[in-house]
């Protein structure tokens, strides 16, 4: 039986998913909610879930009272009952109805009442559409005043909503099926989630111009539903869902023109004991660069830069970087100033800057008056005059979301940047590895508007550093799975591993000149209390190792459960890294790598050794390979004939 530990760094129990079926209709029922509405097997929808959210943006995650679930092989109903405590001792209870019939048809209702006056940031229907394959194709729009309009998905992401007062969307997911979702109990519009990494586009109730938080009347009723139905031809359509399971086939090919982006880990000053505590795991994972965050607001003073300044000395090949949060309270060239005076004394000595303002680092949601903040010219010449000599970039020191909406100016800047994060709107282990697909879409969407410029990435860890939508991030003393936490436990299991190989992958194509993949120490850090280390590290330390090295063509055919990334080394030979993204077992088939193809396996058999600093050595593995949930592999081709 799995270790959950192992896997996920925790015991906090997986959700379970009952598998609902009315003839060739399917979904997963999951918490109360919908996932992978399918129809003949072609996913619809991602998800239709009843959400409710607190002032900070954070999700209520009540348990489901009094569960009944009927099910008919050409129908099926359930109904259940859930109720959210909400500050002041409100309470919010809700009933639920879902049916689904075998002609498409679905339908969830549900009725709220609060008890007392409920505060909400939102309250109600969220349904998501998914991305590949449905990004930039038509979709028709009836708005609430019935009119229709005939449109498109965004393709690059959209840094505001692209439809609003919408009742209903109707899209086609292949070939001869039509799929119309009609919402119905207030407005709805539709945000492009992909700016989150999220990997849907989502349409949600009560548009963001009116008021949050507001207030839900004690005892009167609010009822929505959402109503999906399909239109198939029997000609396209299967009578039956395609087989999706079989090996999945890796092929290695040749060098794409571009190299592995440079490999960096975070150092917070609150972490800055425990990396000098061990430096002999820095010297190990040896990486390209190091990002050391300072911001006067947070309280860091001297004593974190003359922290900063000891751990740079202990890795003198490697490019420390300062990212530095400008208060923006007052003369900007005298804070930059200031904070340059304060580096100097630090003994600390930088190569490259990074600037933001701190009233960049809130979030500016749509109807929403933007923050007093120095004009970014002003900002990014003050930094040029303090810091002399320096690379210098700037762009948001928070997620793509921000900087697609306050598009930077560049002519000052020797590089762009931005943060991602995948567990903003969800925390389950499914979307959070679905984010991956996402990443593309957030690359491509950046180069539009910032051309050839160099490129950052980073931090992109699963915990979230700093929450620009609310008042904090979510402490997690318990290691559960919830959103905007600060300290995600799977980064500390195979999955934390996984899902930065899967990262790695996802970053073909994209030019990325360097990326902030790990903080080193602290909550989201690769490095243990005890002073061992989380799978990750190895991750990391390979990825390190294959900074700025010619990337070569990887191709899964089912990049949804086994994905990686290929370098080739200095020596000639070829570096792969694959990962299963997913719980399932799989088997892979490697095509192009020869026969002297040898292996290292990260996953529970060797979880032990590994959390002590070691991989196993590398053995010969043929052309087949079996990777169980959440595992990674390390393979080493010989140079390619």
């Amino acid at each position: 039986m799995a270790d959950a530990l192992k896997l996920f760094g925790t015991r906090d129990p997986v959700a379970p998913v009952r598998r609902l079926r009315a003839g060739r209709l399917t979904a997963d029922l999951v918490s109360g909610n919908l996932r992978a509405v399918s129809f003949a097997g072609i996913e619809v929808l991602r998800s239709i879930a009843y959400v409710v959210r607190d002032r900070d943006w954070g999700t209520y995650d009540p348990p489901i009272l009094d569960l009944d679930v009927e099910e008919a092989e050409d129908r099926f109903r359930v109904r259940y009952r859930a109720e959210v405590s909400g500050p002041s001792d409100t309470r919010l209870v809700y009933r639920a109805e879902i049916e689904g019939r075998a002609d498409g048809t679905l339908r969830f209702a549900v009725e709220a009442v609060p008890q007392g006056d409920f505060e909400t940031n939102r309250c109600g229907f969220c349904v998501l559409h998914p991305i590949e394959g449905v990004a930039g194709t038509p979709v028709d729009v009836e708005h609430t005043d019935g009119t229709r309009v005939a449109s498109h998905f965004p393709d690059a992401i959209e840094p505001w909503q692209p439809f609003q007062e919408i009742r209903a969307l109707a899209h086609r997911p292949a070939p001869g099926l039509r799929a119309t979702c009609r919402m119905e109990g207030d407005a709805f519009e539709m945000e492009d989630q992909r700016a989150w990494s999220d990997a849907s586009y989502k349409t949600y109730v009560r548009p963001l111009a009116r008021p949050w938080p507001y207030r839900m009347a004690d005892g009167a009723a609010n009822r929505q539903a959402v109503t999906l139905t399909i239109d198939a031809s029997h000609d396209a359509v299967p009578a039956s869902p395609a087989p999706t399971g079989g090996p999945v086939e890796v092929r290695l090919g040749a060098p794409l023109g571009e190299t592995m982006p440079r490999f960096g880990l975070g150092v917070a000053p609150e972490e800055t004991a425990d990396i000098l505590a061990r430096p002999d795991r820095l010297a190990r994972l040896a990486p390209a660069f190091l990002l050391f965050h300072f911001d006067p607001l947070a309280g860091h003073g001297s004593d974190a830069l003359e922290a900063f300044a000891r751990i740079a000395a202990l890795v003198p090949d490697v490019e420390p970087v300062l990212e530095l949060v400008v208060p923006g309270e007052g003369d900007t060239a005298g804070e930059l100033d200031e904070a340059a005076r304060r580096v100097r004394a630090a003994g600390f000595r930088p190569q490259t800057l990074v600037v933001g303002p701190a009233a960049d680092r809130r979030s500016t949601p749509p109807g929403s008056a933007w923050p007093a903040c120095p004009p970014l010219d002003e900002v990014y010449r003050a930094a040029r005059a303090a810091f002399p000599g320096l690379r210098l970039g700037g762009g948001m020191l928070s997620y793509f979301t921000e900087l697609n909406r306050k598009r930077v100016p560049l002519g000052e800047l020797d590089f762009v940047t931005h943060a991602t994060n995948p567990i903003v709107h969800a925390a389950d282990d499914l979307s959070v590895m679905q984010t991956l697909e996402a990443i593309p879409f957030i690359t491509r969407s950046t180069r539009a508007f910032v051309g050839d410029k160099p490129y950052r990435l980073g931090p992109t860890t699963i915990g979230m550093r700093q929450n620009p939508y609310g008042s904090r991030t979510m402490p997690n003393p318990d290691g559960r799975r919830i959103p905007m936490a600060d300290d995600d436990p799977r980064a500390r299991g195979l999955f934390g591993a996984a899902f930065m190989i899967g990262y790695a992958a996802r970053l073909q194509g994209a030019g990325i000149e360097a990326w902030t993949g790990a903080s080193l120490a602290g909550p989201r850090g690769l490095l243990l209390a005890d002073g061992g280390v989380v799978p990750a590290f190895h991750a990391a330390k390979g990825l390190a190792a294959v900074s700025g090295a010619a990337r070569l063509d990887l191709v899964s055919t089912r990049r949804d459960r086994v994905d990686g990334f290929a370098a080739l080394r200095d020596d000639g030979s070829r570096e792969i890294w694959l990962a299963n993204i997913g719980p399932e077992d799989e088997d892979v088939v490697l095509d192009g790598f020869g026969p002297e193809v040898k292996a290292s396996m990260l996953d529970e058999t060797s979880f032990e050794a590994a959390s002590r600093g070691e991989m196993p050595p590398l053995e010969p593995v043929g052309t087949r390979l079996r990777l169980s949930p959440y595992a990674v592999v390390r393979l080493v081709a010989p140079q390619a004939p």
